[in-house]
């Protein structure tokens, strides 16, 4: 149950990935977080797992619209 104590500690930090190398880290440490997540939850079907896993989703949806960057118009 550990992935789900550093899970929570990722979601409490901070999200202000300053360069482009710490939002890399950081969505594929998201990715590793929520399908290791999903595993427990395959198990349990424990609904307070599928909130962590939507929140760090959303998290993780953020981290990468800031990689992808403004789209030429």
């Amino acid at each position: 149950m550990d992935i789900i104590k550093e899970a929570l500690e990722f979601e409490k930090k901070p999200t202000s990935f300053k360069t482009t190398s710490d939002r890399i880290v950081a969505s594929r440490k998201v990715k590793e977080l929520i399908l290791g997540i999903n595993e427990i939850y395959k198990e349990n079907k424990d609904a307070e797992l599928m909130d962590l896993m939507k929140r760090l989703t959303v998290i993780k949806q953020k981290i990468e619209k800031r990689l992808k960057g403004r789209q030429a118009a």
